[in-house]
């Protein structure tokens, strides 16, 4: 499994943030989305073929009772199965981080499921090719289903302007299925400044909407720095 980073750090997204957490980020994606702040995972991928036996013990020398399967998109590694089946039987908090369009049967606490949006599509004119593959695969509704059906989850919508809000509520007519208590929007931005200017609409939408507004921690806190 190609492994671009391990280490520990807080969440800084979503129901756990605050939690100290051990994060293995898979390197390696099957989108592009244009916004992506970790292309050492995605676009350019970066990293070491690590066995699971050898990822579990970087997870142990970190010492957290949570860990983190992060990306690019970790879905894409058969390695995960046998990876979550082991970190289950240390008693380890597993949450996942996935776009929501592939399918494995791993062991899971909370899938965080973050579908891609319009607003993701790289520029065609830089990745024609990426360009249409990216728009034919973000969207995977049979997925989507079985993963709200089978694991504990949370919806994460990245939002850039206004209009990404009406797609949102477009989207989750789609799947009656998924619980609005258990659903985000989250700014896009790496910077404090792009996101406060963001958070100053979209927080009071989510609150009139019934729907959670969740910051981007991590980049209050560090910056858009790796390792964190």
């Amino acid at each position: 499994m190609k492994i671009a980073e391990i280490y520990k750090s807080v969440q800084g997204e979503g129901f756990l943030s605050g939690v100290d957490s051990a994060f293995v980020r898979a390197s390696g994606c099957n989108l592009r989305c244009w916004y992506c702040d970790t292309p050492y995972a995605s676009h350019a991928p970066e990293g070491e073929d690590l066995a699971v036996d050898e990822i579990v013990a970087r997870v142990e020398e970190i010492g957290c009772g949570h860990v983190v399967l992060t990306g690019g998109e970790p879905m894409l590694f058969a390695e995960l199965i046998p990876l979550t089946a082991r970190l289950r039987a240390r008693r380890r908090h597993i949450t996942i981080e996935t776009a929501g369009t592939l399918y494995l049967p791993v062991e899971c606490d909370l899938l965080s499921i973050s579908p891609k949006m319009a607003n993701s599509r790289p520029d065609p004119l830089q990745t024609p090719r990426w360009g249409e593959r990216h728009e034919r695969t973000r969207y995977a509704p049979t997925v989507i289903r079985r993963l709200i059906e089978e694991y504990p989850y949370q919806f994460k919508f990245v939002v850039v302007s206004p209009a990404d809000c009406d797609e949102v509520e477009q989207y989750l007519a789609g799947f009656p299925g998924i619980d609005r208590s258990r659903v985000m929007l989250m700014p896009q931005g790496t910077d404090n400044e792009s996101l406060a200017r963001t958070a100053e609409w979209l927080a009071p939408y989510c609150q009139a909407h019934d729907l959670h507004f969740c910051p981007r921690r991590q980049i209050e806190w560090f910056g858009l720095v790796r390792g964190t």
